[in-house]
């Protein structure tokens, strides 16, 4: 009998769990996002180090005689740091060694103490190549002048591309000898929500602020979030919340927000490996002329009318992007042009590229 009540309790509780699921998605609107996907964080941008070191090891493919000056002081500071005296016998054959320069990326979220990271490796001087070479252990900073050293790299070099063996990757080559962490909150204790460029404008600005004043009431003072500008929203994090303000900015990041209310919220995800392109129907594009290896397509909104001095002329490399007469070039138009002039799908997925990268395609690519 017992054992009956227990599974009509756990019964129970699935039934109310699944009900709080209906009801949650009932409340959110059709084709809603969450702020979190317009916007970033402030202070959670990727920062780099970089150095400059010797790698040695290269079979006849190192710098030559006339960099073995500059490859001797920075010998003396790498033996400073008593990571042995070999540099010595490997700089009697400079072509054995080259000056390079290294650069990491910290990630936005920071690191920690003992956290390794990936060194990317480039020549500085006529270094043919470093493939088969290794890193000295050097020390890494901050980009400014004078920063404090945050890591120490070295390792066995990996050639990524060998149609550039003048640059190489050490693999979890930099190892945190100090914490780096993202620094969300000012001095006054705000917050700075950076709107996607895409979407950017005083309207969006103004729309989100307004929908984060909505989500967090405060019955004790003013609404907490002022647009500042077309891209930036500032938020005051309560003095309660400061010292944890994780679930506050959870609470704004992941609440749901109508399209309409920030401009537009269309996505375009391009899978490479397979191909696919997947982005929703509105996702428009700005007039544009697409040449692409022979191919001409031509985007005028709203379509011209043919004249006697420029009448209209049908070519089979040209379809019109605009075939409705909408007012407005879908990508779904363009990419309908692309298949009936049977432009594989790599080339569709450069052509979207480059859209984006001038600024013609106006929506967020994401690329995996």
């Amino acid at each position: 009998m017992a054992s009956k009540t227990a599974t009509t309790r756990r019964l129970s509780q699935t039934a109310t769990i699944a009900a709080c699921v209906v009801v949650m998605a009932l409340t959110v609107p059709a084709g809603a996002v969450q702020v979190q996907d317009l916007v970033r964080i402030k202070g959670s941008e990727s920062s780099k180090l970089v150095g400059m070191g010797l790698v040695c090891g290269l079979n006849g493919t190192g710098d030559g005689g006339k960099f073995a000056p500059a490859m001797r002081s920075l010998a003396r500071v790498v033996e400073r740091l008593a990571v042995g005296g070999t540099i010595a016998d490997e700089l009697k054959d400079s072509k054995n060694v080259a000056l390079v320069a290294l650069s990491a990326t910290v990630p936005a979220e920071g690191v920690r103490e003992g956290d390794q990271i990936d060194v990317h490796v480039s020549t500085i001087g006529p270094c043919k190549s470093l493939a088969g070479g290794r890193l000295f252990l050097i020390p890494m900073t901050g980009p400014l002048p004078g920063s404090d050293i945050f890591a120490f790299a070295e390792g066995p070099l990996t050639i990524e591309d060998a149609k550039e063996p003048n640059t190489a990757l050490v693999k979890r080559g930099a190892q945190m000898v100090r914490d780096i962490r993202a620094k969300f909150l000012d001095e006054a204790g705000r917050v700075t929500l950076i709107v996607d460029d895409k979407i950017a404008s005083w309207p969006t600005a103004s729309n989100l602020a307004n929908h984060i004043n909505s989500v967090v009431t405060l019955d004790d003072g003013p609404q907490i979030a002022t647009a500042v500008d077309p891209r930036n929203v500032v938020v005051n994090v309560p003095t309660a919340d400061r010292a944890n303000p994780g679930p506050f900015l959870t609470q704004i990041l992941t609440s749901y927000i109508d399209p309409p209310m920030i401009g537009t919220g269309a996505r375009v995800k391009i899978n490479e490996k397979t191909g696919t392109i997947v982005f929703g129907a509105d996702v428009q594009i700005s007039p544009v002329v697409i040449s692409h290896k022979g191919l001409t397509i031509t985007t005028i909104t709203p379509e011209p009318q043919p004249t006697p001095q420029q009448p209209a002329v049908d070519e089979s490399a040209w379809i019109a992007v605009d075939p409705e007469h909408r007012g407005g070039a879908r990508l779904s138009d363009l990419l309908s042009a692309l298949k009936q002039l049977r432009v594989e799908a790599a080339d569709r997925i450069e052509i979207i590229k480059e859209l984006d990268r001038i600024g013609k395609l106006h929506a967020k690519l994401i690329i995996e």
